[in-house]
């Protein structure tokens, strides 16, 4: 077992489980991105031992509130606008390496979510082959509220499962939607009680392992291409936004507010 001041993994029984757990609500800043890196290294030589990956969280509040919108914010304060968009360029390009390599991973992933599922949260699910949601699970691109649009590939990834009407519906209202929802239109594969999502995963991970995992790689790959270019392009139009006056008043908003959680719509 690792055990990271953000993340910890563990495998067993052919089963890695990627669990976040950094108060208060697994936001994703440097700290948690250095982890990821780390266990998206580890996953080369893990995945050979392996035939599935469940991501889940062990706070309750949630699986993950999105990006760490306090250090956005400071890296927005930067007096050197160039340098200040370097910085996040080079975040998002590392942040979009650690996803890409869990979505090739030839490995059946899935995430086990509940409560706030947001932004970067919401991107780190769509990663995954499956999402297994408990009934108070809810889904949301905040971005839209801060002048930019979700940086962690979530907009290709969306696009590359649903209709392009529910796309744009979550893209531009930055509206939230309950697992029921995500179910139907289907985001989600299954939807179970409160607290159970956990236990859903490592049922759906058992079954799983009765397969031979060369098909399953295979089928994988199949039917789930990764959109390179987009996510290129994404990286790209996020830097550009950031820039922006309203960016800048949008995370100086989210920065001040005196809300136990901000970030909830």
């Amino acid at each position: 077992m690792k055990h990271g001041q953000t993340i910890s993994w563990q495998l067993s029984d052919g089963v890695i489980e990627l669990a976040l757990h950094h108060e208060p609500g697994n936001e994703i800043g440097s700290l948690t991105l250095g982890e990821l890196e780390e266990f998206a290294n580890a996953l080369e030589d893990l995945r050979s031992k392996a035939h599935a990956l469940i991501i889940y969280s062990t706070l309750k509040s949630g699986f993950c509130a999105g990006a760490d919108l306090r250090e956005l914010y400071e890296r927005s304060q930067q007096i050197e606008k160039g340098a200040a968009v370097a910085g996040v360029r080079d975040f998002l390009e590392r942040i979009h390496r650690v996803m890409n390599t869990i979505d090739a991973a030839p490995l059946t992933t899935i995430a086990a979510v509940h409560g706030v599922t947001f932004g970067g949260g919401f991107e780190l699910a769509l990663v995954c082959d499956l999402i297994i949601a408990d009934k108070m699970a809810r889904f949301c691109f905040p971005e839209l509220r801060l002048g930019l649009i979700p940086g962690f590939g979530g907009i290709p990834r969306l696009k590359r499962d649903l209709g392009n009407a529910v796309v744009r519906d979550l893209l531009l209202t930055g509206r939230s939607i309950n697992a029921t929802k995500a179910q139907q239109i289907g985001l989600v594969s299954q939807v179970v009680a409160e607290g159970e999502a956990l236990r859903a995963a490592r049922a759906t991970a058992a079954q799983l392992g009765k397969f031979d995992r060369r098909t399953a790689a295979a089928a994988k790959q199949f039917i789930k291409p990764i959109p390179y270019d987009e996510l290129r392009h994404e990286i790209d139009i996020f830097c550009d936004l950031f820039t922006q006056p309203a960016v800048e008043a949008g995370l100086k908003k989210f920065v001040e507010s005196t809300d136990l959680q901000p970030y909830l719509p």
